[in-house]
């Protein structure tokens, strides 16, 4: 892979080449291309507010936020979010990484698509965020240079992400429907079958067995 783009290095330790050999065996070139591309995006928006983080755990985390889409990483349960963040702490604890460090990047994983929240919290959390918001929809698309996004997407090309992206985040939903209700999930399931109606939170809070 290119070592550094736009003035940000990719992780090159121990640590990370097993953490980009792992996501790769599982994840095709569309979703591997987009995680390294948030880990990158994330850390010029880093470095541009001159935040102190952790670059090896937030390339981890960049990298391990969307395996749970993955077949091999999928519950029944579980949000795709907290699959891939289990993955990722396992993968850490493994390697000897303490806990509130492989906690850290299971809260980065865990909490990426949920809106309002994140940008609050600690740099790799707050990061791992951004880089998702700016390479799915383009939030914050004018904070880097045109210079910055092109070498951003010559090193990892998009191809036909949007398409492509969708289809493997509705085929996820669609598998566990209940996981995405009060997501950012939902909205793919909705997409898919606007006739699919989620549970009505006043109407749950109405039939809830307390006299009042």
């Amino acid at each position: 892979m290119t070592s550094v783009i736009s003035g940000v290095k990719i992780p090159d330790s121990k640590l990370a080449r097993e953490a980009t050999d792992l996501v790769r065996s599982y994840e095709d070139e569309m979703l591997f291309n987009h995680s390294v591309r948030v880990y990158v995006f994330g850390a010029i928006k880093g470095l541009r507010q001159k935040l102190k983080f952790d670059s090896e755990l937030l390339y981890v985390a960049a990298l391990f936020h969307d395996l749970g889409l993955i077949d091999h990483y999928h519950t029944e349960t579980k949000r795709f979010e907290v699959d891939g963040a289990d993955a990722a702490r396992d993968f850490l604890q493994a390697r000897g990484i303490a806990e509130p460090q492989a906690d850290l990047v299971w809260e980065a994983i865990a909490l990426h698509t949920t809106p309002g929240i994140p940008q609050y919290m600690r740099p790799e959390i707050a990061l791992t965020n951004a880089g998702v918001l700016v390479d799915v929809v383009g939030v914050g698309y004018d904070d880097y240079t045109p210079e910055q996004r092109d070498q951003v997407i010559t090193a990892f090309p998009r191809g036909d992400f949007k398409n492509e992206f969708l289809k493997v985040q509705t085929c996820s939903a669609l598998k566990k429907p209940q996981t995405t209700f009060g997501t950012v999930n939902f909205d793919y399931i909705e997409d898919h079958d606007p006739s699919f109606r989620k549970p009505n939170a006043c109407t749950r809070i109405r039939n809830t067995p307390w006299q009042s």
